[in-house]
């Protein structure tokens, strides 16, 4: 593990490689699963203050389960979750060409909001997890993403490289930009 801030920031995302390859996958990540996105606390007050923003991106069977279940749910491990569509898709699912994706972000894409999509989302593979004096920051491996990792590896792009966007969207550049420096160290040095 390295430490980075308050963080600490598993070497595996160095060490291992991963591109979204939606081509391949269709967004099976938005449809597989036994529960939907993580979600803070201060994400679910913004589901709802945002819904009727982003409402006219999704589908008619995922607003029917927003307005069903509410914008976000409890799951059984007591924590706020995504709503899912009859136990399968996140209800903010939407398809365009075969693929799944989110329609919260094709929303924000189109500036109907000012919310992307939950973090736990943008920031996958990497799952976070609070402690009392600091942050588990971990790759998770799910079979859905092999392509990802294919691709990844085809091109080289290590995990932390290909969710800078995210990581700075959680942490900031100035904590990217240690990240960033600890990667060189570590290539550097292993």
């Amino acid at each position: 593990m390295i430490e980075i801030g308050h963080t600490l920031v598993s070497e595996e995302l160095f060490t291992e490689h991963f591109v979204c390859d939606l081509d391949s996958c269709k967004g099976a990540c938005c449809i597989e699963g036994d529960a939907g996105a993580p979600l803070s606390q201060e994400e679910t007050d913004i589901l709802e203050r945002e819904y009727p923003n982003f409402k006219a991106f999704l589908r008619p069977e995922g607003i029917e389960y927003v307005e069903k279940l509410g914008t976000s749910v409890i799951d059984f491990d007591g924590e706020p979750v995504t709503p899912l569509r009859d136990g399968k898709e996140c209800a903010y699912t939407v398809f365009e060409g075969g693929k799944a994706m989110c329609g919260i972000e094709k929303a924000w894409k189109a500036g109907a909001t000012s919310f992307r999509k939950p973090l736990s989302c943008h920031l996958y593979p990497i799952r976070t997890k609070e402690y009392v004096t600091f942050e588990a920051m971990n790759y998770d491996r799910w079979e859905v993403c092999s392509p990802a990792c294919s691709l990844g590896n085809e091109l080289k792009v290590p995990v932390y490289a290909f969710l800078k966007e995210a990581l700075i969207r959680k942490y900031g550049d100035d904590w990217f930009q240690e990240l960033h420096q600890a990667f060189l160290l570590y290539k550097k040095t292993y």
